[in-house]
């Protein structure tokens, strides 16, 4: 089966957010990398996928006006096989990835990015309906801490664990970097 990664929303635009923290885009970072050049290793296709919403000004970090959608400084660089545009959460919303798969024969997707219980979340969960198989590479996913609506703390490990329970052998394989290029390399072997 034909894989391909799509990295999703890595981009600056979430540096400009007060809710930033460098406490875990450090490991993240790390691990996105090491995807990606896994992938590049593999000779296996790399989709990303940018985040753009809200109004058009140079003070909105998810503007294009704002330049701030734009790749991580710290991001592995790539050649891209596609590039997508999405103003909703789930990549496959008008953005002609659906289209772009299929044409290309992929059957199944590596998902990582930001934010780990959004945009990648929501990906997997659609890509899966849609009849894809999906390797949810847990550790390249960023999210960052959260409050619950009756305002107790919600810590993004908290949130990266809740994802993983609710998409395992139900919406993905949740895996590590290793797994996920392990089970890749045996697919593009088959």
């Amino acid at each position: 089966m034909k894989s391909c990664l799509i990295v999703i929303d890595a981009q600056e635009s979430f540096r400009q957010r007060p809710y930033f923290t460098r406490r875990d885009f450090v490991p993240y970072i790390a691990a996105q990398n090491a995807l990606i050049e896994g992938c590049i290793a593999a000779g296996i296709p790399i989709v990303r996928i940018f985040h753009v919403d809200g109004p058009a000004s140079a003070s909105n970090p998810f503007a294009v006006e704002s330049g701030h959608v734009r790749p991580l400084e710290e991001l592995a660089r790539f050649d891209a096989a596609a590039t997508f545009t999405k103003h909703r959460h789930s990549a496959l919303v008008h953005t002609g990835l659906e289209a772009w798969l299929t044409e290309n024969g992929i059957g199944r997707l590596i998902v990582s990015g930001i934010r780990t219980e959004q945009c990648c979340e929501t990906t997997t969960r659609h890509a899966s309906d849609l009849g894809w198989t999906v390797d949810y590479v847990i550790d390249a996913t960023l999210t960052f801490d959260m409050v619950q609506p009756d305002g107790r703390p919600l810590s993004a490990a908290d949130i990266k664990a809740r994802t993983a329970t609710v998409l395992q052998d139900r919406f993905a394989q949740v895996c590590s970097v290793d797994e996920a290029l392990a089970r890749a390399g045996a697919a593009v072997a088959a």
